[in-house]
């Protein structure tokens, strides 16, 4: 004879919050997923539903991109890093340009 299912109880709200903050501070919903013992598409929804239900004072609620969202943000991420890239360049010449130029200071021959 087999055993009936009987449904795991329901995760507390303090325990959701935590694995929600803790995805939103960089952790990986998987490894979380296995250190806490529970399954990865419950952990996605809570942080999607935590997206979803943001204080009025918040940003708007973050939105999935589309494709050409997605390629767009991937152009400008490129971009910003060849900008920075040539501003530290430009920074550095400049340093270099003002240390060749200042006028070097002789003895006096008096």
């Amino acid at each position: 004879m087999s055993k009936p299912h009987t449904p795991k109880p329901p995760y507390s709200a303090a325990f959701r919050q935590q694995l929600v903050e803790l995805v939103q501070a960089g952790r990986n919903p998987n490894e979380l997923a296995k250190e806490f013992g529970c399954h990865v598409t419950s952990i996605l929804s809570w942080v999607r539903k935590a997206r979803l239900n943001l204080p009025a004072g918040d940003a708007t609620p973050v939105v999935p991109l589309g494709a050409s969202e997605r390629q767009e943000l991937i152009e400008l991420r490129r971009k910003v890093r060849q900008l920075q890239m040539e501003r530290d360049i430009l920074s550095k010449a400049t340093a270099w340009f003002a240390n060749k130029s200042e006028p070097t200071l002789t003895a006096s021959t008096r």
